[in-house]
């Protein structure tokens, strides 16, 4: 398939929730040293209330189920909403909007387990919305991730390079939360043609926010014609992980 058709079917394809299936063999990434779906699975029989930090369009919560008798989810991105609350409602989790700055619409002490895969969070926030002795586990996206990709586009830097476990182990510190565990990688991230980016750079619209495929077709063409000839991009997320408690 040629440039200009998997530009096109790239640019064609649907944004709903959080899905990233079109991409499964396309854009491949290395298993990281963790899994955070197990963390959480391990955890869950022991815990009476869950918030879901940035649930996307629910698909990840849905997959824990059964879910503790009160779980609740938020979503900062407006069109994941009604995908979410269609996905979770049969569960009985109610989805709450959030805003930019992160405020949780809980009264204090509400959840004795709250969890985020790559989502911002406020950590006084978090750490109101915890029960005494409750617990923080998150996975976050590094601010270093896949920047090889705005370096072959000649794109801006990352807005957040400072972004990192020590930043994040110093702030919630300042919140009044211990980490008691934590892990911090870069892994290896094929992408292998040039559809795959484009879409890719649409479902994560901040790694290039003034992302474009006119503006940087001859960035794309050349990409292309490597990726054809089998020489796919390779880039790195940068990803970390920790838990930690409020007690």
């Amino acid at each position: 398939m040629g440039y200009d058709a998997r530009v096109a079917e790239a640019l064609a394809a649907p944004l709903e929730g959080w899905d990233f299936t079109a991409l499964h063999g396309r854009v491949v990434e290395d298993p990281l040293p963790w899994d955070y779906r197990h963390l959480l699975l391990a955890r869950l029989p022991q815990t009476a209330s869950l918030l879901d930090l940035g649930t996307g369009g629910g698909e990840f919560l849905s997959a824990l189920a059964p879910l503790p008798p009160r779980t609740a989810a938020t979503e900062g991105y407006p069109p994941n909403l009604p995908v979410a609350r269609q996905r979770l409602k049969p569960l009985g989790v109610e989805v709450s909007a959030v805003g930019e700055d992160d405020a949780l619409p809980y009264p204090d002490g509400s959840f004795a387990l709250v969890a985020g895969r790559h989502e911002s969070y406020d950590p006084h926030e978090v750490r109101r919305v915890l029960t005494g002795d409750g617990l923080f586990v998150t996975q976050q996206v590094g601010g270093r991730d896949l920047e090889e990709l705005n370096h072959a586009l000649d794109a801006p830097p990352l807005a957040h390079r400072h972004w990192d476990l020590s930043h994040a182990t110093a702030a919630l510190a300042e919140a009044g939360l211990t980490v008691t565990w934590s892990e911090e990688v870069r892994v290896r991230t094929t992408f292998h043609d040039i559809g795959a980016l484009v879409l890719f750079l649409r479902l994560v619209p901040w790694q290039v926010p003034d992302f474009d495929v006119d503006h940087y077709a001859p960035r794309l063409r050349a990409l292309h014609e490597k990726m054809a000839r089998g020489r796919p991009l390779t880039a790195h997320a940068h990803r970390f992980i920790l838990s930690a408690t409020s007690a």
